[in-house]
């Protein structure tokens, strides 16, 4: 890597690359016309309700953490509690919150969902996100997750093009046409479209970003630190589980 480029990429991670920027009236501006995921209606007594609830003992609304108002959809079903992280294979931030994700995700509760959805502010971090979809959709998701991130953070390879990703899908079994074949098709296209939309709705202005059953959103800062956040999560996902709802 030239040193050069190396110099670009990292005062990009460090001043802005995690974060959106201000876009707060564009992002207002553009939620009401995303389509296909009507969040479902909420009564003035029901807001009131949340309101006055604590879904945390040790953690303070409007502090260590956000609430959604409305509620926002969630692709799992009603009888899980769904935690959604945000994330950028680019961000430093997100490569070091991965430990702390993949410990927790081996002792989460049977009844917590998990599930990625990669951010999507700029053409690169969409070139990233189309990346993640697209070993999914090959079957290599699980697999290649991990990898992107050794490969940006620990290899210094920014995997800023196509031929870059077609290159290491290569690594991975998987040849040029197929990479293709699944980068451009549709259904790639359409979750990235998603992943967008949900990032709209769900006012997400840096990664990484937690949210907990589309009504809660927090991240390290707000919550005081990775640990912290992860102890968080699992107290808002206690507080949305059916029983206690």
């Amino acid at each position: 890597m030239k040193p050069t480029k190396l110099l670009v990429w990292t005062t990009m991670l460090l001043i802005s690359a995690c974060g959106t920027g201000d876009q707060s009236d564009l992002r207002e501006s553009r939620a009401p016309e995303a389509g296909g995921l009507e969040a479902p209606a909420e009564t003035e007594a029901e807001r009131g309700a949340a309101e006055e609830a604590a879904a945390s003992e040790r953690f303070q609304l409007g502090t260590h953490y956000q609430r959604l108002t409305p509620t926002q959809p969630t692709s799992s079903g009603p009888e899980r509690v769904e935690v959604a992280e945000v994330f950028w294979y680019g961000c430093p931030h997100c490569y070091t919150f991965e430990p702390y994700l993949a410990r927790w995700q081996e002792t989460k509760p049977d009844y917590v969902s998990f599930v990625r959805i990669p951010a999507v502010w700029n053409p690169l971090v969409e070139l990233h996100a189309r990346a993640f979809y697209t070993a999914a959709a090959l079957g290599k998701g699980e697999e290649m997750h991990d990898a992107f991130f050794a490969e940006i953070h620990e290899r210094g390879a920014l995997l800023d093009s196509k031929d870059a990703l077609a290159e290491f899908f290569g690594r991975f079994g998987v040849d040029r046409e197929a990479f293709e074949s699944a980068f451009e098709s549709f259904d790639v296209h359409t979750q990235v479209q998603r992943a967008e939309e949900l990032s709209r709705r769900y006012r997400i202005e840096s990664v990484p970003s937690v949210v907990v059953n589309g009504k809660y959103t927090a991240n390290a800062s707000m919550a005081g630190g990775y640990e912290e956040l992860i102890a968080l999560i699992d107290e808002l996902a206690a507080s949305e589980r059916p029983a206690n709802r």
